[in-house]
């Protein structure tokens, strides 16, 4: 997959996409991510890429012109995907979305700044607009970077198992369930039998229980939209 990031601070993004799963996704060639600096665009003298808004206003707004041309730049007659200005307008970035996204050839994902983008630039350049939550950022490179680590565990290969996002937490619309590791006691306080017993039933039961209980104690909001049995409501019912 092709991710292309239009940015004014690409130097933000290298220590991130050159660390962990995202650093060996790109030296295997599963993932290919670029940044390209929005500033050389400009067709201003000092390659400035912001101007005070129209009627007035505390801030500024970044320009359409370098933006436009960027987007130009990076995607061409032959480009297949999605253009997507991190926002906060956008839609709430969830665990759906990202796998959705994961399906797609290229991604070009729009940096905004300052107090917003020209709205010219995005109703010429922009498919979709996306948000990482509510609440304020100075800028839109921590949203691509989440964006793009999200939407990479995705990616077939990217993980040491397939099976491994799909029962992290959300990926069912519930929490996950406790995890422990050696040594087997530590502080008074024990691993429970049931991950020692060696039956995957049970194990995977006692699983289901925990994750509907975190969830409950710490996002009773996700349960009303979770796809849950009768049993497993009964289950929230006695917690």
């Amino acid at each position: 997959m092709k991710i292309t990031i239009l940015t004014i601070f690409p130097e933000m993004f290298e220590s991130v996409l050159n660390a962990s799963i995202l650093g060996r996704a790109r030296e295997q060639g599963l993932l290919d991510v670029r940044c390209v600096d929005i500033r050389p665009f400009s067709d201003r003298k000092h390659k400035n890429t912001d101007d005070y808004p129209f009627g007035g206003g505390a801030g500024m707004v970044m320009l359409a012109q370098p933006i436009m041309d960027a987007m130009a730049s990076v995607t061409g007659e032959g480009f297949h995907g999605k253009r997507i200005y991190l926002g906060p307008r956008g839609a709430t970035l969830t665990t759906a979305k990202a796998r959705q996204l994961a399906q797609e050839d290229e991604l070009v994902l729009l940096c905004g700044h300052y107090e917003g983008v020209d709205q010219r630039a995005l109703d010429l350049c922009i498919d979709e607009e996306i948000s990482i939550g509510d609440y304020i950022l100075t800028g839109g490179e921590l949203a691509a970077m989440v964006l793009t680590d999200c939407v990479a565990r995705f990616i077939p290969g990217v993980l040491g198992s397939a099976e491994s996002p799909e029962e992290e937490s959300f990926s069912d619309g519930l929490l996950e369930y406790p995890q422990y590791t050696r040594p087997r006691e530590l502080g008074g306080l024990e691993v429970p039998e049931v991950l020692l017993s060696g039956d995957h039933a049970k194990i995977k039961a006692w699983r289901r229980a925990e994750s509907l209980r975190a969830t409950k104690r710490f996002r009773p909001d996700l349960l009303e939209k979770a796809d849950l049995t009768d049993k497993e409501r009964r289950m929230l019912e006695e917690m």
